[in-house]
């Protein structure tokens, strides 16, 4: 199997490869939007927990939520794979063809990368999207006294984690659960329904856990948060409940949901979130609000980080 092999198979999954750089010519009204994230097997995923497809759809999936925290449309995508020598061809096609698939369904163009050898899985991703210059949104526009929300109930991913390590959910919570752990689904829309609405002053999306993001927001921002209500996922409350911990703890120190974190004006609140619903079936959560004093306090007490970290040494991706 080799190199050239690999890509005349990975071909048809793409818009067009082999020139040594992609040339993309964005719009002279918007900005590009440029991300990359990488997932190691070992590290971010294992074979035991997921298919290989999943671990792609992910890689992919993580990417353009990073996109959808700034309120862009996909555009492009260049993807890079390390390969261990036990691997396959159709290891690598089936890998391939979950990164194609997740692309495709939320329209960025796959238009080039990279092959090497590696002593593991390595999936490096690196896209490109386009936003109106004034709908762009940071981290760090929030200001006190701002309402904090999220898009969806928290820690799906960690139950998903819990039940790919072998402990059992109900059938529709399972499923559930495994979704958003293999295959989850950014909020790409609804990042561009918060970027064209001046009242949302900031946003990100949830990778790390709610209790390690919120911080990171608020601390861009140049502002504390105060936490009083965490929006939990049916299967992690329901799996948290099982094990005897709090399931507003248990969403805090997951990681991996892909849900947007936003911080919208006070007064605005009530309209953004009324417009949301209607927009997409669906709540807007409201957690907590913004405050000068710095630092993150849940329920009186101050919060400490507990979401997933890529450096910790144990394969715990999502808690």
């Amino acid at each position: 199997m080799t190199e050239d092999e690999l890509i005349a198979a990975i071909a048809p999954l793409t818009q067009g490869i082999g020139d040594d750089a992609a040339l993309w010519q964005p719009s002279r009204s918007h900005r590009s939007a440029i991300s990359t994230d990488v997932l190691v097997e070992g590290v971010d995923f294992t074979r035991e927990m997921m298919p290989l497809g999943d671990a792609g759809w992910r890689a992919m999936a993580s990417n353009l939520s990073d996109l959808a925290a700034t309120g862009a449309r996909p555009v492009l995508a260049t993807v890079a794979l390390g390969i261990p020598d036990a691997a396959t061809r159709d290891d690598v096609l089936e890998l391939y063809r979950g990164i194609a698939a997740c692309a495709d369904r939320y329209g960025a163009a796959i238009v080039g990368g990279d092959l090497s050898r590696a002593p593991s899985w390595t999936i490096a991703i690196a896209i490109v999207g386009e936003v109106r210059a004034s709908n762009a949104k940071t981290r760090s526009g929030a200001r006190p006294g701002d309402v904090l929300a999220v898009t969806g109930g928290l820690g799906a991913a960690r139950a998903g984690l819990e039940l790919a390590r072998g402990s059992q959910l109900p059938g529709d919570l399972a499923e559930e659960a495994l979704l958003a752990f293999r295959r989850p689904q950014p909020r790409l829309a609804q990042g561009r329904f918060f970027g064209a609405s001046r009242n949302v002053r900031a946003m990100m999306d949830i990778s790390d856990g709610l209790s390690t993001d919120v911080a990171r927001l608020a601390c861009a921002s140049g502002c504390g948060a105060e936490l009083d209500a965490i929006a939990v996922a049916p299967c992690a409350r329901w799996f948290a409940q099982r094990i005897g911990e709090d399931p507003q703890r248990f969403a805090l120190a997951g990681g991996e949901d892909f849900e947007l974190l936003v911080a919208i004006r006070a007064r605005a609140f009530a309209h953004v979130a009324q417009r949301y619903e209607a927009r997409f079936k669906s709540p807007l959560y409201r957690i907590g609000v913004l405050r000068a004093a710095q630092g993150v306090v849940w329920k009186g007490v101050a919060l400490e980080r507990s979401g997933w970290d890529h450096f910790a040494p144990a394969v715990t991706p999502g808690g």
